[in-house]
C-alpha cells in the first residue's frame, strides 16, 4: 500500500484506495501481464512456447510438486464431481495396482489434511481480524467474501481453461446446450 497521506499520479484519494490500498492494482497487473499474456501466446503457439531451458525446469518442478501429492485434493474433489454428475472420468492411463492405489491415496489424505490446515488458519484469521481485511468488517463477513472471491476466482480459471480449450474443437462438438452455444458464438464472434 502507499504511504499514508500520499498522492499517487494525482489520482484521487478513492481511487487510490480502491486500486492501491486495497491490492486491486497488484492483483491486474498479475493476471493481465504475468499469467493472461502467458497463456495466449502459448495456447497459439505450444512449441514455440516451451522450446527453452526453463520450461524444462518448469516442468521438473512441477513434477516434483505432482509426485508428493501436495495438491492431490483436487484429484478427490475431480472424483466427487464426476460421481456426482454420474459421468465416468476418461483416461489414457493404465489402471493403477493396489500399491500405486495406496500411494495415490495415502497422497490424497495428505492433502486433504494440508488443505483442512490451511483453511483453518485462513479462517481463524479472518474471524479475528489478522487480515488486510477492511476495518469494520465482521469476522462472518469476511469469510462470507472470502469465500465468494475464492469461487469465483475458480470459476474464472476454470472458464478460461475451457475457452482454451474450445477454441481447438470443431463446431459440431463444441455443445448442444443452450447457454454453452451462446457462450460459444460471443467468444468467436468477429475475429475471436
Amino acid at each position: 500500500a502507499p504511504l499514508p497521506n500520499s498522492v499517487v499520479f494525482g489520482f484521487p484519494p478513492l481511487v487510490t484506495e480502491i486500486f492501491l490500498n486495497s491490492g486491486v492494482a497488484m492483483i491486474l497487473m498479475t493476471a493481465m501481464i504475468g499469467q493472461l499474456s502467458a497463456q495466449v501466446n502459448a495456447s497459439h503457439m505450444m512449441l514455440d512456447f516451451i522450446n527453452n531451458y526453463f520450461a524444462v525446469f518448469t516442468l521438473y518442478v512441477a513434477m516434483v510438486i505432482e509426485f508428493s501429492g501436495l495438491l492431490h485434493a483436487s484429484y478427490v474433489i475431480q472424483l466427487l464431481v464426476a460421481w456426482l454428475a454420474g459421468k465416468p472420468i476418461e483416461t489414457h492411463e493404465v489402471k493403477r495396482d493396489a500399491g500405486a492405489n495406496l500411494f495415490f491415496w495415502a497422497r490424497c489424505i495428505m492433502s486433504l489434511g494440508i488443505l483442512g490446515y490451511a483453511c483453518a488458519v485462513t479462517f481463524a484469521a479472518l474471524f479475528e481480524g489478522k487480515t488486510t481485511m477492511w476495518p469494520g468488517i465482521p469476522g462472518g463477513v469476511a469469510v462470507i467474501l472470502f469465500i465468494v472471491l475464492a469461487s469465483c476466482v475458480g470459476l474464472l480459471e476454470g472458464m478460461q481453461i475451457a475457452f482454451f480449450a474450445v477454441t481447438k474443437l470443431p463446431k459440431e462438438e463444441q455443445g448442444k446446450h443452450k447457454f454453452a452455444m451462446k457462450t460459444c458464438e460471443l467468444l468467436f464472434r468477429g475475429e475471436g
